[in-house]
């Protein structure tokens, strides 16, 4: 993580989960991070919490649903910082609501999980580029953006928006290659994560912790510049739906 020490981090959804943990990974690594999340309280208390490490944290309240909001705040990172050498898309949001569920809940999902995360993929390039940075774009997406959660109802539309965020991750590598850029671009697809988005959806399933997926994103950031992992899915050990699908089957009568 040498080559990293002093470089500009964005990580959006800093303000817990992941995305704290990232945080707390890139700052202890040397890096200026910028936090993006829209609760100032736990910014605050992150900030507070960092102070007399090796590298800075710094934030700005963003709302992922907002484009010019987004905007604003990269500008103020390139005018204060300088650069953006890093980008971590990890805010997401969930709602229980199904394929025939409450159309706001899906707005939000998709505003925040692709829309919001794309923007911030956008305003990050256009300031890669224009600096000629070695950049480098994380994606934090899910396993569930990887297979149709058939028995999983509740899951369908937020399964939705990370298979979306799964293949715009894929295709912004592709294009960036295209275009010659030194920009590298990741997918990071956890399994079920100990953070406050998922509670109590599956209790007593096996779970990952944030810090494991911190850790994986400082490996794919330690890499040669030359080495771009473009995909990872990381599940917690013996992670199984079969018990989930099975009160699902007993919910509609059928024996499995």
């Amino acid at each position: 993580m040498d080559k990293w020490v002093g470089k500009v981090a964005v990580v959006t959804g800093a303000s817990s989960g992941i995305g704290a943990a990232t945080c707390r990974r890139l700052v202890d690594s040397g890096m200026i991070v910028v936090g993006f999340a829209r609760r100032e309280v736990r910014l605050k208390e992150l900030r507070k919490e960092l102070i007399g490490k090796l590298g800075e944290f710094h934030y700005y309240i963003v709302d992922l649903c907002l484009e010019q909001n987004i905007q604003e705040a990269f500008a103020w990172v390139k005018s204060t910082l300088k650069s953006v050498d890093v980008l971590v898309n990890n805010a997401g949001v969930w709602r229980n609501s199904d394929a025939l569920g409450n159309p706001q809940d899906w707005k939000l999902m998709f505003d925040t999980n692709v829309l919001g995360s794309s923007i911030c993929s956008k305003e990050a390039v256009n300031i890669m580029k224009e600096l000629k940075i070695n950049g480098h774009i994380i994606n934090i997406n899910s396993d569930i953006g990887h297979y149709p959660p058939t028995l999983m109802a509740n899951m369908s539309v937020y399964s939705a928006t990370k298979f979306s965020s799964v293949s715009i991750t894929e295709s912004l590598r592709e294009l960036l290659a295209l275009h010659m850029l030194p920009i590298r671009v990741t997918s990071i697809s956890p399994g079920l994560v100990d953070t406050e988005m998922v509670e109590d959806v599956m209790p007593g399933a096996p779970i990952l912790k944030p810090s494991n997926i911190a850790d994986a994103i400082i490996y794919v950031l330690a890499a040669p510049q030359y080495v771009n992992v473009s995909e990872m899915i990381i599940r917690p050990t013996s992670e199984t739906m079969l018990p989930f699908i099975k009160d699902a089957f007993q919910e509609l009568n059928i024996n499995l």
